[in-house]
């Protein structure tokens, strides 16, 4: 087998989707390892999880800088020293700065709780409810400069079903979401999926 490619997954939270990636990971001939686990909150429960299961952690408190290009810069610091390769995004609730997502394009990859491009930024579940969408879901995308509008790797679909509320749509968009996220890491460090401009190409 091909050398692994080396992942950096970034999470603010309890950091569901890191643990459907750890899991994948370890599946026998699975392209990428996670290396490292980093957030920008010390109490991120997902923190626990990943050091119980042998991966490195790192935590840089975005409380302590003063700016997001000094926060940015002690993540690329890190992420550089542990030779990371590619980073994933699991709820990581902080907006990473244009030169960071530029010098990382093509390797930063994103989970999105929405058929992107509905319903970028917070609160999704509600707003698909309110709109009366008939259908949810999620979207892996590369990460760009743009908030939520990065070119789309995988998307997966919901029906939003009659009595949902938030909790319940919620609850199903994320079983999608920790199926196709663990695909996309795999499609990227096979080389099976690649950005050139603002256009996904698959192979």
């Amino acid at each position: 087998m091909s050398k692994r490619k080396r992942a950096a997954i970034l999470i603010s939270g309890r950091g569901s989707n890191m643990a459907a990636l750890i899991d994948a990971a370890r599946r026998y001939g699975f392209p990428a390892e996670i290396s490292l686990v980093l957030s920008n909150r010390p109490d991120a429960g997902g923190l626990a999880f990943a050091a119980a299961n042998g991966i490195a952690t790192a935590i840089v408190d975005h409380k302590a800088f003063e700016s997001r290009d000094a926060f940015d810069a002690a993540i690329g610091k890190i992420l550089e020293s542990t030779r990371i390769e590619i980073i994933c995004l699991a709820g990581f609730m902080r907006v990473l700065t244009d030169p960071f997502v530029q010098k990382w394009n093509g390797r930063i990859i994103n989970i999105h709780p929405s058929l992107l491009p509905e319903f970028k930024g917070l609160d999704t579940h509600a707003r698909a409810l309110a709109a009366g969408a008939k259908v949810h879901g999620c979207t892996v995308h590369f990460v760009v400069p743009e908030l939520d509008a990065g070119p789309v790797i995988l998307q997966a679909e919901v029906p939003v079903k009659e009595g949902d509320d938030e909790a319940t749509l919620g609850k199903r968009v994320l079983t999608e979401e920790h199926r196709i996220y663990p695909l996309a890491l795999k499609m990227l460090a096979e080389g099976k999926v690649r950005l050139e401009g603002d256009r996904v190409v698959k192979s």
